[in-house]
């Protein structure tokens, strides 16, 4: 495994597999690694032929200073991760590699800017769209891979795909849970002992909405008692609990034949945000 820290150095050296006809497989993430990122390695190494993972703590997609700052970093740790999962290249810039000066792009995605994560952190999606353009354009993927937990996200990034035609596959794999329910997370790492201990409640509040939503029941009335849970738990603050059109993002009402559709909620717990959804299948 190689570790580049450069632009130059990480596109030179996926070039030279690229003009042997091998197939580039990108997993971008923000280090402190968890199994949900092997996942997404595992994923990319079953399908590509060379694996290049970006660890890049992005601060244009944080709108809150004190979250990037409290944003947990172990490079050391993700390093050896990587190698034994058998990472062909792990791509390490700085801040100054990717933002040599400072961006004045904008982009706008839409109903997706202002609706879950784009109401309620403004600003995030248009780093992210910056940040994952710069990615795609150093590394030129065949296929790039992103987890299902952050399901806006990939709406995000296949408009982005699509809008830009960037000639690349993206791959969502399915969220990895621990046992008792709760979805892998860098912060989860940040919880105290007893926001740890009541974490799953997440998790335990999306089955029993999806539970609850499947026998019939409306949607407004599943809400409501949902957030009544929520409200039960003092170190529990929920910002959000919607239905959406998982391929869309739009928050729905009701079910139809015709879509599909995701619980998505986020919660603060303690200081620890936390986002989770739930696909309904």
């Amino acid at each position: 495994m190689k570790v580049i820290p450069s632009k130059e150095g990480i596109k030179e050296a996926v070039a030279r597999h690229r003009s042997a006809g091998q197939t580039i497989g990108l997993v971008p993430t923000m280090g402190a690694l968890h199994q949900g990122h092997l996942s997404l390695v595992n994923a990319a190494r079953s399908s590509s032929d060379i694996v290049v993972v970006s660890i890049f703590v992005n601060p244009t997609q944080f709108n809150n200073t004190a979250d990037l700052e409290r944003y947990p970093r172990t490079l050391d740790k993700d390093l050896a991760l990587l190698e034994q999962a058998g990472v062909d290249y792990v791509f390490v810039p700085e801040v100054s590699e990717m933002y040599p000066s400072p961006s004045v792009l904008k982009f706008d995605f839409g109903p997706l800017e202002r609706t879950l994560e784009g109401q309620f952190r403004p600003g995030h999606f248009n780093g992210v769209g910056i940040v994952v353009s710069k990615l795609f354009h150093i590394v030129q993927p065949t296929q790039a891979y992103f987890g299902q937990k952050d399901l806006q996200q990939v709406a995000v990034i296949r408009h982005l795909i699509r809008d830009l035609s960037f000639d690349l596959v993206i791959t969502v794999v399915p969220t990895l849970r621990e046992e008792d329910g709760l979805a892998l997370s860098s912060r989860n790492t940040l919880l105290s002992d007893e926001g740890r201990r009541l974490a799953p409640f997440i998790y335990k509040s999306l089955l029993q909405a999806k539970d609850e939503l499947l026998r019939g029941a409306n949607w407004f009335d599943v809400r409501k008692q949902i957030e009544a849970l929520y409200q039960s738990e003092p170190l529990i603050r929920l910002e959000y609990f919607e239905l959406v059109k998982s391929d869309s993002m739009e928050v729905a009402s009701a079910l139809n034949d015709r879509d599909t559709y995701a619980i998505c909620t986020a919660c603060y717990i303690g200081e620890i945000r936390l986002i989770d959804n739930l696909i309904l299948a």
